[in-house]
């Protein structure tokens, strides 16, 4: 399949603005953990650290924070240390005054990565974390022994060559990336929080309680200035230079690294169609695949046993 039949199929698939909303779920709210703290650049970075073992490092993306993780977490704990960090800006972390640019949260994840001095580490991706933990893997070679990875920032789909190239996304992005219209909807509105992630991204909708912890860590506008940025630092186009080269490196690395890889996918899914888990399978090296069923782009919602299960089925044959 050549880029421009994969960009018409993965258009095809990419459906998720249309999809009716089934009835809500109120289950898996609870945040069972206590942060730790650390200084990195200046700023607090607030993290989880849980259980002894060979690390097991959760990244999340955007708009969400390691309250992502809850329900996985415990999963790998039995066997293994779980980390999962609070992006700068974001969760629990200082909000201090800054771009929020892929270079900025890369300078305090990766410090606080390397403080903790992570060794044999097995790296859990989603969203712009999927972007920040295989940059972290591609710099420190010999600190990774795995990396699972779901819904992120990767090749075939990213770099997106245009807004058109997006599918029923285009216009939303177009629009998030525009002057006054992007703050509006963002900052004010809260659209990315009490619509893409509460209903669209998900198969089932977003309980009262889960949405407002997913809230409670952007109570007003200026709070949200990384939900706005992340969206800005998407490569469409070839901006931004940093994260179109940078999502080319991934590309490369996926196919080349000999490391154990294992892909959770959904259908229709939103950044990891179809026809994009169909070029990693036949391009990824050391790939294994698991289809969890029907979702979009949050499925730590909807499938978080399914997930958690398969990873620590996954992490048993690593070791």
């Amino acid at each position: 399949m050549d880029r421009r039949d994969f960009l018409i199929s993965a258009a095809a698939t990419a459906t998720v603005l249309a999809l009716p909303l089934p009835a809500l779920s109120g289950t898996g709210s609870e945040f069972p953990f206590k942060k730790k703290r650390m200084e990195i650049l200046g700023h607090e970075m607030a993290y989880v650290d849980e259980g002894t073992g060979d690390p097991v490092v959760f990244f999340h993306g955007n708009p969400t924070s390691s309250y992502l993780w809850r329900n996985i977490i415990p999963a790998v704990t039995p066997t293994h240390r779980a980390i999962a960090a609070d992006m700068i800006g974001m969760g629990d972390s200082d909000k201090p005054d800054l771009a929020y640019s892929y270079a900025d949260h890369a300078a305090h994840l990766h410090g606080l990565l390397d403080a903790l001095d992570l060794k044999n580490a097995t790296l859990v991706l989603h969203d712009w974390g999927g972007a920040l933990g295989f940059d972290w893997a591609m710099q420190n070679p010999d600190r990774v022994k795995a990396i699972a990875f779901m819904e992120t920032v990767a090749p075939p789909l990213m770099p997106f060559e245009s807004y058109e190239a997006m599918g029923p996304f285009g216009d939303l992005f177009r629009a998030w990336r525009t002057p006054g219209t992007g703050e509006k909807m963002i900052l004010e509105d809260n659209f990315f929080i009490n619509e893409i992630l509460a209903k669209v991204g998900v198969k089932t909708p977003l309980s009262e309680d889960v949405l407002a912890h997913y809230n409670s860590y952007y109570p007003d506008a200026k709070s949200r200035a990384p939900l706005l940025a992340w969206p800005r630092e998407v490569p469409i186009g070839g901006e931004p230079v940093e994260t179109t080269e940078l999502t080319r490196r991934i590309g490369t690395y996926l196919t080349e690294s000999q490391l154990p890889k294992l892909l959770f996918h959904v259908t229709p899914g939103a950044i990891v169609p179809a026809p994009a888990v169909e070029w990693m399978q036949a391009n990824v090296s050391n790939l294994e695949t698991i289809h969890l069923g029907e979702g979009q782009h949050f499925i730590q919602e909807d499938y978080p046993d399914e997930i958690g299960q398969g990873l620590a089925n996954w992490l048993a044959k690593l070791s």
